[in-house]
């Protein structure tokens, strides 16, 4: 036969360990959170679509191998803070994967120049450059052969803009 003293205790106990798995869940729900929170703001100033790549879906890498914008595929992909590349290589993918930040495009992706003056503006991936081992994006054609005139003036001045908009 089970006592009053006997059932009150295994209350106390089953409500203390709901409590706890209770207590469990809202820490883990808050940790969930958080950290999508933390990938939101990864991101923020990054120039990703709505799947979240980056630069149109071009291989990083290319640029530097290849000298030229390669078409990467969605499906080999790599991720660095919470931003998704694609890769026309295996090869490729685990070249980023070894030294991400040599290979991220600057500015968040957005076009150098417009950075130059305060802005965060698309690019055509088509048009880029590379200066000092870093990858820059142009909007067009046009900004490219204005950036090429100035473009160390454009860097230090993008530069500045950048520290500023991140710090936002």
């Amino acid at each position: 036969m089970v006592t009053v003293g006997q059932i009150a205790t295994l209350v106390t106990w089953r409500s203390a360990a709901s409590l706890s798995l209770c207590g469990l869940c809202a820490v883990l729900a808050v940790v969930v959170m958080a950290g999508l929170a933390e990938a939101a703001d990864a991101t923020k100033h990054v120039n990703v679509d709505s799947d979240g790549f980056s630069i149109e879906r071009y291989d990083p890498v290319a640029y530097f191998t290849e000298g030229r914008p390669v078409r990467g595929n969605p499906e080999i992909y790599g991720e660095h803070k919470g931003v998704k590349y694609a890769f026309s290589s295996e090869s490729n993918r685990q070249v980023f994967l070894d030294d991400p930040e040599k290979y991220v495009p600057q500015y968040g992706g957005y076009c150098a120049y417009g950075l130059a003056h305060g802005a965060k503006s698309d690019v055509d991936p088509e048009v880029w450059d590379i200066v000092d081992g870093k990858l820059y994006f142009m909007v067009s054609g046009g900004t490219m052969s204005i950036w090429e005139k100035r473009k160390k003036d454009y860097i230090e001045l993008a530069n500045r803009a950048w520290r500023s908009i991140i710090a936002q």
